[in-house]
């Protein structure tokens, strides 16, 4: 390689090389994206909807259940339940509280019928409130109420025993001629049998993609069947599905995929089925849910049937394609290869380094799309989008900079440039940014795989941020850049934490994607720091 790339001329044709490949590899992924999906068309009676959704009304910009003073007015939850009420024909409620009392009327306006839910948790005092609040409106709407959840998913939370959840689930038994059931996760059932002879219905959530041993879209289905199955075998009571669906977007579990083309798959081929074997079951869930992103990364705010401006996310019968814009990206390559054609013009250079500035500027443009794509649907607050946008600003900062490079000079350390760029004597000189970008990107990807390495159920692999950064560092640092103490161990936390992430999940596409970028983000500046002697 040192030999390969010892010329500026080798330099400019190997990158132009590197940016050929990337483009057309950039290009294959969006276009395969914008490829409509064939699937099961879900044909349903006429007059027949889906049976049942979660609802919940948090899903406008700052609104989030963990806000204690947020009361949503009656007039959203009223528009919400209209749109609602052309795709099924009852939703379910978690909580009574922040204004969801008003559902049962308003659902009793639109035809809908509702799963009533009291949320409870660790603070008795708020469970005895919330419980008699719902059994007060069970008893008040029971032409409305189908059922009263009482309590979701708290034996797995760990908020209350089962000893303790029979004895709030007796005390509603005892005021209300409403069914009653308790919901949670099917495992859990099977662990807390007892509870049954308290409840009315066995209410099982069955989530294929978040198993522990996460289920490929494929057997996504038939997964929930056998589930259910055995479930039935141990209960005597009637069971319902109270939660199962598929989500739209965020990071892979191994062979669980998010995206829109699964998640319409899903619905479709379990509803066909849920339908055909008379399965009792609800959806989860009917509006995305943006604040759950803090709770569950980017997967968590993506599982509802309508996006949150209350628009259907896909439809359920006809191909349904991943990507629906392939305009943008274009745009956006377009856009980076004029602008860095625009520069090396500005700096007469030859055809070859001209060549690989433009298409180094289109990769910058596309990449910048995707990264911007991802951001809408991931970042969660100012100060997400304020340090990641500055980390992708570095990424699509490095063609610019590649155009203004003569390669016939190092990249020197980013402590080193920063000394070099605030001298009195500082010649304006590309190499010593690149040296600031690449540290610069170094520290970040060092961090970001710190975090995923400690958090690695909720984030998100953020290719998109080090991807291109990678493709330059990888061709051109061991070559031509100097590396310090301070590069040295970034690049070692980088290449050490994503190797660990990795071990989790070896098969993982997203998981072995994000190996080759820090492999190729850190490794030479382990090497030139390893072997100065090469330089």
């Amino acid at each position: 390689m040192l030999r390969l790339l010892s010329t500026p001329t080798a330099r400019w044709r190997a990158l132009l090389a590197l940016n050929l490949v990337a483009l057309v590899g950039l290009l294959a992924l969006i276009v395969w994206q914008a490829r409509p999906a064939v699937m099961y068309d879900l044909h349903l009676a006429a007059g027949e909807k889906l049976q049942c959704v979660s609802y919940a009304p948090f899903h406008l910009p700052g609104q989030t259940p963990f806000d204690p003073d947020i009361h949503i007015a009656r007039e959203q939850i009223a528009a919400d339940l209209a749109a609602l009420a052309k795709i099924t024909e009852c939703v379910r409620l978690y909580s009574v509280d922040q204004g969801l009392a008003a559902v049962p009327e308003i659902a009793r306006e639109l035809g809908l019928k509702v799963l009533l839910g009291a949320w409870i948790g660790h603070d008795k005092v708020k469970n005895t409130v919330e419980l008699d609040n719902a059994i007060g409106l069970a008893n008040e709407h029971a032409d409305v109420v189908r059922m009263l959840i009482v309590g979701n998913e708290v034996l797995l939370r760990r908020e209350r025993t089962a000893a303790e959840m029979r004895e709030l689930i007796a005390y509603a038994q005892a005021r209300t001629e409403v069914p009653v059931t308790y919901a949670d996760v099917w495992e859990f059932w099977l662990k807390n049998r007892e509870l049954a002879a308290a409840v009315d219905w066995v209410t099982v959530h069955i989530l294929p993609f978040w198993e522990d041993e996460p289920v490929h879209i494929e057997h996504a289905v038939a997964h929930v069947g056998r589930v259910l199955d055995e479930v039935r075998t141990v209960f005597d009571k009637p069971v319902m599905i109270g939660e199962t669906g598929w989500p739209s977007a965020g990071r892979q579990r191994e062979a669980s995929r998010p995206s829109r083309v699964n998640q319409a798959r899903y619905v479709r081929e379990f509803v066909h089925r849920a339908h055909q074997e008379g399965w009792h079951y609800n959806l989860i869930e009917a509006i995305d849910q943006p604040w759950k992103r803090a709770l569950e990364g980017t997967v968590g705010g993506h599982w509802g049937m309508l996006d949150a401006a209350l628009e259907a996310k896909f439809p359920l019968t006809g191909a349904v394609a991943e990507r629906q814009d392939l305009y943008t990206p274009l745009a956006g390559m377009l856009v980076g290869a004029l602008l860095c054609g625009w520069l090396a013009h500005n700096l007469r250079t030859g055809a070859l380094h001209a060549a690989a500035a433009i298409s180094g500027g289109a990769v910058g443009g596309l990449v910048s799309v995707l990264h911007l794509e991802h951001a809408v649907l991931a970042y969660r607050n100012p100060l997400e989008w304020g340090i990641l946008g500055c980390v992708a600003l570095a990424g699509a900062l490095l063609p610019l900079a590649l155009a203004h490079w003569r390669a016939d000079t190092r990249w020197p350390a980013a402590a080193h440039a920063w000394h070099l760029m605030r001298s009195a004597d500082y010649r304006p000189d590309a190499a010593p940014l690149l040296g600031l970008l690449r540290g610069g990107l170094l520290f970040a990807a060092a961090v970001a795989a710190l975090l995923l390495a400690v958090d690695p159920r909720y984030r998100d692999f953020p290719l998109a941020l080090y991807l291109l950064p990678a493709l330059y560092v990888g061709l051109f640092a061991s070559t031509v850049a100097d590396s310090d103490i301070e590069e040295h161990l970034c690049a070692a936390v980088l290449v050490s934490a994503a190797i660990a992430r990795w071990s989790s999940e070896p098969a993982n596409p997203q998981a072995i994607a994000w190996l080759a970028t820090a492999l190729a983000l850190g490794l030479p500046a382990l090497i030139v720091r390893a072997a100065p002697q090469r330089q």
